[in-house]
């Protein structure tokens, strides 16, 4: 089981108060931030170090999803809320939470939904990993970390469950309050269904609202919400934006996105001077920084064009960014950038690339 809920070293609060401050998150994280042990580079860009992990284990916990364990040696820890990189057989790079226990130091487990109508990474999880398979994995990171609260308030959508898992686990195992909303299209199709249900029984804790059965969640009694509870959501951005709105003045719950809050077009032109290759390109307003940059330097990797991987990190040497990425620490975007999201807060920017 999790380990029961402790203070924070005053180095890690200090760090996770930045975040929380720049993501309007009110109360203060519990679980310490699980640090990479892959070092970064001199120019503070992330390590794009890779662990090789083997499939022991694949499961369809519900309809359309599917469980894998990856086991390796000398995994670092990692706390609930935390993700991995899943380094895929065609080279393109996924993210997933991370739903298992984070006491099993021999290997991590994820669950992923195939998208019919998404961009070939789930499909890829569906179709070409199996028991046997050998991945590539980087991380683990956390960018939705447990808050020491006495009371918590869990949300999840369909396969928004797989983060919200092992903190019920903790909440559970710390004697805290805490209750959940499980929200999904029929009951067939929401993973670990039976496991929550048997969290919850105790306390008649969670609710489980299958839209053919009941239609929409109602969410009404969030707006009561004492100011002690932390409430987490993770599931669509219908019904992320649904619990924000629902929430008392002032209250702004945690979230946990499937994909970016903002996009990389939108604002002015400007200019990406590229220092060591001597050319300098012009970002178009609907343009990317990275598909300009591409157009003079092709061979520049990139992978999720969505500001989640990190494999198109750019070191800036001069200029104001416009961050939008949902990966990068403080510390990392005081000179750098993922150039597939993130843009020029000014007229001008200087890469060293």
């Amino acid at each position: 089981m999790p380990r029961p809920v402790t203070l924070l070293l005053a180095a890690g609060a200090v760090l996770l108060a930045k975040r929380a401050a720049r993501r309007r998150i009110t109360a203060s994280p519990l679980w310490p931030m699980p640090a990479l042990d892959e070092p970064t580079s001199g120019r503070g860009r992330l390590s794009t170090v890779t662990r090789r992990v083997l499939i022991t284990e694949r499961a369809e916990p519900a309809e359309g999803v599917v469980r894998l364990r990856l086991e390796g040696a000398g995994l670092p820890a990692w706390q609930p809320g935390a993700h991995i990189d899943l380094v895929l057989p065609s080279g393109l790079v996924r993210q997933y939470s991370l739903c298992g226990d984070p006491a099993d130091t021999e290997a991590y487990t994820v669950a992923t939904r195939l998208i019919e109508d998404g961009r070939g990474g789930s499909r890829e999880v569906h179709e070409q990993l199996h028991e046997g398979t050998e991945v590539e994995i980087r991380g683990p990171r956390n960018r939705f970390p447990l808050a020491d609260a006495p009371a918590y308030v869990f949300v999840a959508g369909g396969i928004g469950i797989t983060p919200v898992l092992p903190m019920l686990r903790a909440a559970e195992a710390a004697g805290a309050d805490w209750r959940l909303l499980y929200c999904g299209r029929d009951r067939a199709t929401m993973a670990f269904l039976d496991e929550v249900e048997k969290l919850g029984a105790a306390g008649d804790r969670v609710s489980v609202v299958a839209e053919d059965e009941s239609g929409r969640p109602e969410l009404g009694f969030l707006s009561e919400v004492t100011a002690e509870t932390a409430v987490y959501c993770c599931g669509p951005d219908g019904l992320m934006d649904a619990v924000a709105a629902a929430m008392p003045p002032g209250r702004v719950p945690y979230l946990e996105r499937f994909s970016p809050a903002a996009t990389a077009g939108g604002g002015d032109a400007f200019e990406v001077e590229l220092r060591r290759s001597g050319r300098t390109v012009t970002v178009a307003p609907d343009q990317s920084v990275l598909a300009a940059v591409r157009a003079e330097v092709p061979g520049v990797p990139y992978s999720c064009e969505q500001g989640f991987c990190g494999t198109c990190q750019q070191r800036v040497v001069e200029g104001e960014i416009d961050h939008r990425d949902e990966l990068l620490t403080d510390a990392e975007r005081t000179d750098s950038m993922l150039i597939c999201v993130s843009r020029c807060a000014g007229g001008r920017l200087v890469l060293d690339l």
